[in-house]
């Protein structure tokens, strides 16, 4: 690929009125539509076009900031975690929340399994418990159990579910990553990481299964299928607040993690070395992804902005 693919300028998507901590592709649906999430600690969590970064629609009820949001691969649903002590799971066609589920700590992580119309919910935050909820009942309040207590020895900060619906990986603020097994309801493996946890994301530009993770100067990938199992770890001379995978072109994404680093950075994979920096934030970027056709990249940051990044060459969406 010529450098020359992404030296565009990004699409940059404004609304919301405080940090982006958070932002979460849907999968593809019919062909070659998808959606974007942006978690924001405006407590207004936004759904957009993947493609041109149109805003949809804005997800109203919380009552603090939200910390983290994902849609179901289908894009019908939406969860939030927020910091008034809540996750919410919501319906992205009328942006009804259809359940709330009360915690008695901050909420800084969802996720959904890799399914359409998911039934159940992960959640993890301040109360370091991994709790798993049931959607499926009519019952307004959810029935949960708790998945590892006394385990996580720090705030979960990312849940990720894996390929495989029994296996979940939580990112913790303890600087362990652990993959949890649903049926013994035990941990099957863990993997220690040198410095502060950013993000912690499973590839979407494929089905190898790769798990990204940001943590102190460095970025770590894992075999999401195989629990502990770490492919290779790559230390940077910055400090790094979030990564995303193309595994297909072999390139990953940096996000600097300070207001002196502002910048996105583009690396090779194989290679471990900077191949573009992309200014454009003006504070640090908290989360970044691929989208999932993998011609794009969005980044999320404390100035309040998403940006959409083009990742292919010729025309795409609204770069002519």
């Amino acid at each position: 690929m010529p450098g020359e693919t992404t030296k565009v300028v990004p699409l940059t998507c404004h609304g919301h009125s405080r940090p982006v901590p958070h932002i979460h592709f849907s999968s593809l649906v019919d062909e070659d539509q998808y959606y974007i999430i942006s978690a924001c600690k405006d407590g207004n969590p936004m759904l957009r076009d993947g493609t041109t970064g149109d805003w949809i629609g804005t997800f109203l009820g919380h009552k603090g900031a939200v910390w983290q949001a994902r849609l179901s691969s289908d894009a019908s649903l939406a969860a939030t975690g927020s910091a008034d002590f809540s996750a919410k799971v919501w319906d992205t066609h009328t942006g009804e929340a259809l359940h709330t589920l009360s915690h008695n700590h901050i909420v800084r992580a969802v996720a959904f399994p890799n399914q359409p119309s998911p039934q159940i919910l992960a959640t993890g935050g301040m109360e370091k418990k991994l709790r798993i909820f049931d959607l499926s009942s009519a019952s307004s309040t959810p029935q949960s159990y708790e998945i590892g207590s006394g385990v996580h020895g720090g705030t979960i900060k990312s849940i990720v579910w894996t390929a495989d619906p029994n296996i979940v990986i939580t990112a913790a603020e303890d600087k362990k990553i652990r993959w949890w097994d649903l049926r013994s309801q035990s941990s099957v493996g863990e993997y220690a990481v040198e410095g502060v946890v950013g993000t912690c994301e499973l590839d979407n530009t494929s089905s190898d299964g790769v798990l990204s993770v940001a943590a102190g100067n460095s970025v770590y990938f894992f075999n999401s299928k195989s629990p502990g199992s770490l492919v290779k770890s790559i230390k940077t001379p910055y400090e790094i607040a979030s990564v995303a995978l193309h595994s297909g072109q072999r390139k990953f994404v940096t996000g600097g993690s300070s207001q002196n680093d502002t910048w996105v950075r583009v690396w090779d994979f194989d290679e471990e070395k900077e191949l573009e920096t992309n200014k454009g934030h003006h504070g640090p970027i908290w989360s970044t992804s691929f989208s999932p056709d993998a011609k794009l990249y969005a980044t999320g940051s404390e100035d309040g902005t998403v940006k959409l990044w083009k990742f292919t060459s010729g025309p795409y969406g609204l770069w002519r």
